[in-house]
């Protein structure tokens, strides 16, 4: 609309006379150059979910009582990754699921980080704490497979680790074994700095 808008008042410019039409002209392109240059800025924002695969992890009605009255709004847990070591959590609430859903990705890209991987597993086994749940990750050999269910199997499966165990301690919930578990792998060491602080 805006690029319509600016051309008809172009050619609406040159009409009246002839001396105006180089600075009018001048103007024009301006305006449009700057049209394109923000069209270019969206461009890379637009496909920036492309690279990744998304799963949605948990999805709840949540319910606020305010002096007002109660107020309804939807909480969304977003896993993104791109199954070669690259993984994002992300948590956001909105007024309905897709503006849950859309918030939840945004924050985890925010969130994304790459896990250390040695022999198609990670690097050492690692026990992380959060909350009320405990989660504990091995590594395991090539054809093992993943070992492990709920959360842990999602953010593994994107985060393109093929093979490990795990087991979970304490709460079962979704979103606190996530959190213990993205803590778990933000943790992990290389297999190198490992094998040093063993010695």
């Amino acid at each position: 609309m805006t690029e319509t808008n600016t051309t008809s008042k172009t050619t609406e410019g040159k009409r009246p006379g002839r001396g105006r039409g180089p600075s009018t002209g001048g103007r024009s392109e301006g305006g449009r150059q700057g049209g394109r240059r923000g069209g270019r800025d969206r461009r890379p924002e637009d496909g920036e979910g492309k690279e990744y695969d998304q799963k949605i992890l948990d999805l709840a009605r949540v319910t606020r009582v305010t002096a007002g009255g109660k107020r309804m709004r939807f909480r969304a847990a977003v896993v993104i990754g791109d199954r070669k070591g690259t993984v994002g959590l992300g948590l956001a609430k909105g007024a309905d699921v897709a503006i849950a859903v859309d918030k939840a990705t945004r924050q985890a890209k925010k969130n994304i980080f790459q896990i250390p991987l040695f022999d198609q597993t990670i690097p050492h086994a690692i026990r992380e704490k959060y909350g009320s749940a405990i989660v504990l990750l091995k590594p395991a050999p090539k054809g093992t497979g993943l070992k492990s269910g709920g959360a842990v199997r999602v953010l593994l499966e994107l985060g393109g680790v093929p093979n490990a165990v795990s087991k979970i301690f304490g709460s079962t919930n979704k979103i606190t074994v996530a959190k213990a578990t993205m803590e778990a792998l933000r943790k992990l060491q290389s297999a190198g700095r490992h094998q040093k602080e063993k010695k």
